[in-house]
C-alpha cells in the first residue's frame, strides 16, 4: 500500500517473485536491478471532413506495457534459461506468469508500492560475460519480459 511522506524511498529495497522462479512466496534468488516498468498510451489522430477547427482531434488507442529487464547474480539453476526455451519451443502450458515487484521501506517490515505484470513471458535471455582478468566481478544473467499488462498498487 503506497503511503505518502516528505522524502522518497530508495530504490535498493525490493523484491520480485514470480511461479518461474522460486514461486509466489519463496525468493530463490534475489536481483541486482529491475529496470524499464512502464507503460505507454497511443493516440489515432482522427478529422471529420466538415470539422469547424483546421486540427485533427486525439483519440484514445491501446496502451502497451514496456519491456521490464531483470538482472541478478548467476546462482547456478537455469530458470531463465528453461522459461526461454519454454516459449522458443512453443509450449503452451505455464509460458504466461505473474511477476510480481515490491518495493521495500528501509525497515523491510513490507512493501510501499507493489508492481504486477500480468501474463508475462520472456523474450530475451542474456547469460554472463566471462572475462578471465576480471577477479572482482560477478557473473551476471539477464531476463528480458514482455508482458500484457501492469497494475500498480
Amino acid at each position: 500500500m503506497a503511503v505518502h511522506r516528505d522524502n522518497p524511498y530508495g530504490a535498493f529495497n525490493f523484491r520480485v517473485t514470480a511461479t518461474r522462479f522460486g514461486g509466489a512466496e519463496t525468493i530463490r534468488a534475489g536481483f541486482q536491478e529491475v529496470s524499464g516498468l512502464g507503460i505507454e498510451a497511443t493516440v489515432a489522430e482522427y478529422r471529420n471532413g466538415n470539422d469547424p477547427e483546421n486540427h485533427v482531434r486525439k483519440v484514445m488507442g491501446v496502451y502497451k506495457v514496456t519491456d521490464v529487464t531483470f538482472k541478478r547474480g548467476l546462482i547456478g539453476d537455469l530458470d531463465f534459461f528453461n522459461w526461454i526455451k519454454d516459449v522458443r519451443e512453443g509450449a503452451q502450458e505455464n509460458v504466461l506468469d505473474q511477476v510480481t515487484i515490491e518495493l521495500m521501506a528501509e525497515n523491510h517490515e513490507g512493501p510501499v508500492m507493489t508492481w504486477r505484470l500480468k501474463n508475462g513471458r520472456i523474450i530475451k535471455y542474456t547469460g554472463p560475460t566471462l572475462n578471465a582478468k576480471g577477479g572482482t566481478d560477478v557473473a551476471m544473467e539477464e531476463m528480458v519480459l514482455a508482458c500484457e499488462s501492469m497494475s500498480v498498487e
